[in-house]
């Protein structure tokens, strides 16, 4: 039975005869000015900030703002069902909470309490490599919802075939490898602050729970944290991988790969070539190259290259139901939720993002629905219309 995710405004405005309101906006760009006012100028820095001026991440909304919605009246849109399937999976929208790494900055519950949100709303989450809890703990936490684990690769590849093998045991079912990290950025927010949680062991729980990882080091972590955190450092990401690599990560992962951060349309005919089952088009939410194409802008380029050989999906910039919308027309199959959430775990923990997902789908529902369509996979760039720069 499809879920009517519109009908959460029904419960916001009953739940009001009683003199209670919504704990967070239901504007979710509201969201972020909010947790800038709470949280500390470190933590929220670290989710808010971006490259070099910020250039990419302004991009990346006012690509989005530039595309319209042509609603079209007087079609039967009473029946919807949002549910698609991705990667092979059947989901109940075409959504999934995207890769944040050190969420322990943001809340407490970290990890596990947005993985228990989105496994409540049958909604996958990806559990980021930089994590501050060890995956195993946030699949349990999880129970049998939906999971997709991000690499980072690692320079060692004892290391990232031991991550692939404790992620395929603890029920993760498809890996995202992204390949736009293979260095730090130029982040001014960060650097303004010297703020880098790795430094301190954050974002580090399933490097120092690993026994490939903990083979390489003299002493135990407790022992010598800061050896510990060095050997981190060295091998967390690697400038030398080439795709001829790729062939690794087949060896030792059977399930759906996809790769994440492709603008390109010819990379991404370079993932259809090398057996890969997905691409998500993505600039890393502004966080990596200043000036870059803005994700929205790339997103028709390479769907129109490999939308018919690959799963295509879409992250960077996606705030509100209409951006959905937006991105699915353009051809993506789903989209990748990051920046919200974290703001909604940071304000208000496992309900906090719980009231992001509800309100980004309901949001999408309606305006699904207010546009003239009742599934996914019906609006096309015919829907849309572009306004000049």
């Amino acid at each position: 039975m499809a879920t009517h995710w519109a009908d959460f405004q029904y419960e916001v405005y009953l739940h009001g005869m009683t003199g209670a309101v919504p704990r967070l906006p239901t504007d979710l760009t509201r969201l972020e000015a909010l947790a800038e006012h709470r949280l500390g100028p470190g933590p929220f820095g670290y989710v808010a900030g971006s490259a070099g001026s910020g250039s990419t991440a302004r991009a990346n909304r006012e690509a989005l703002d530039r595309w319209r919605i042509v609603p079209r009246v007087l079609r039967d849109v009473q029946e919807r069902d949002l549910s698609v399937e991705v990667l092979g999976r059947p989901l109940p929208a075409p959504l999934a909470l995207a890769p944040v790494g050190v969420l322990s900055i943001m809340h407490p519950e970290a990890e596990c309490a947005a993985a228990r949100a989105a496994a409540a709303r049958k909604v996958p989450y990806i559990l980021s490599s930089a994590s501050s809890t060890p995956l195993e703990q946030v699949a349990e936490a999880m129970g049998d919802g939906e999971r997709w684990f991000q690499l980072y690769w690692a320079k060692d590849g004892e290391v990232t075939a031991s991550f692939l093998a404790r992620a395929k045991a603890a029920g993760f079912t498809a890996l995202f490898v992204t390949l736009d990290t293979p260095l730090l950025a130029w982040r001014p927010r960060d650097l303004d602050q010297a703020y880098l949680p790795f430094l301190h062991g954050v974002g580090t729980a399933n490097y120092f729970s690993d026994p490939a990882f903990l083979a390489g080091l003299a002493k135990p972590v407790h022992e010598d944290p800061n050896a510990a955190v060095m050997h981190f450092v060295g091998m967390f990401a690697d400038p030398a991988k080439t795709w001829p690599d790729l062939a690794f990560l087949r060896e030792h992962w059977d399930g759906p790969i996809v790769l994440k951060g492709i603008l390109h349309p010819d990379d991404a005919r370079r993932a259809a070539d090398t057996g890969m089952d997905g691409v998500a088009v993505s600039n890393h939410g502004g966080r990596q190259v200043a000036g870059s194409v803005a994700a929205a802008d790339a997103l028709p380029r390479v769907v129109e290259a490999v939308g018919d050989r690959l799963t295509v999906l879409f992250d960077s910039g996606v705030r509100t139901g209409d951006d959905v919308f937006k991105a699915l027309a353009l051809g993506a199959r789903a989209v990748l939720l990051g920046r919200p959430y974290a703001y909604g775990l940071g304000l208000d923990g496992q309900a906090g993002v719980d009231h992001v997902i509800r309100c980004l789908l309901a949001e999408f529902d309606l305006t699904l629905a207010l546009s003239g369509h009742a599934r996914p996979d019906s609006p096309t760039a015919d829907d849309l219309i572009k306004e000049a720069a």
